[in-house]
């Protein structure tokens, strides 16, 4: 069974001003000691998306396990860890066939009925979200809260990471709460090493 850092990092680029500052961000999680990341790009096209997820392979090294959001052709084609799908993406069948035994496959719910179907599937990790509200998506699922995630931890033995609205503030509660591993976005988009630091002290 996997076991997940404790901070998932999410790097998309919608959230930076330039690719400059993409790159400069992931390389600074990175030096922080950050050592799992999704690349996560809703509105770039496939050839876009590749170039971006290559350069971020080269540049990160072996150090930085890649997820690619949605897309299990890209994981595959880029030389990612794994994929990560959502409700409405794929079904974990279908990309597990895709990316092989290998690699790795997490899949998104958002309330326990979800979560009891994901467990039953080869996914080597489950996330459930969002637990607090979020800025990141435009129709987020409703809030499950702390005791969402404590009964989620409850439903699997697969390790679980929350995402949604998680910051420095709360996400020692999170872990409390059960969680393996938090996802974040937008708390680590300002000033990338510092808060990316500060987070990993947090959550040590």
């Amino acid at each position: 069974m996997l076991k997940l850092p404790r901070l998932y990092a999410i790097i998309d680029p919608s959230c930076f001003d330039s690719h400059q500052a993409f790159m400069s961000a992931a390389r600074q999680w990175r030096d922080a000691g950050v050592s799992l990341m999704q690349y996560r790009n809703k509105v770039g096209n496939a050839r876009e998306m590749l170039e971006q997820a290559r350069e971020l392979r080269e540049t990160l090294g072996e150090t930085v396990k890649l997820i690619m959001d949605d897309r299990a052709d890209l994981a595959v084609a880029a030389g990612f860890a794994g994929v990560h799908v959502g409700q409405d993406d794929l079904s974990p069948g279908a990309a597990r066939k895709i990316i092989g035994e290998t690699l790795w496959l997490g899949v998104s719910t958002h309330n326990p009925e979800q979560l009891a179907e994901a467990d039953r599937t080869s996914a080597d990790y489950l996330a459930i979200g969002p637990v607090f509200a979020t800025s990141s998506k435009e129709k987020p699922d409703p809030v499950v809260g702390l005791e969402g995630v404590k009964r989620a931890r409850e439903q699997t033995s697969k390790p679980l990471v929350a995402i949604g609205g998680i910051t420095r503030r709360n996400c020692r509660a999170v872990i409390e709460a059960g969680a393996d591993s938090v996802a974040v976005i937008s708390d680590l988009v300002r000033e990338p090493r510092k808060s990316a630091e500060e987070f990993l002290h947090i959550l040590r």
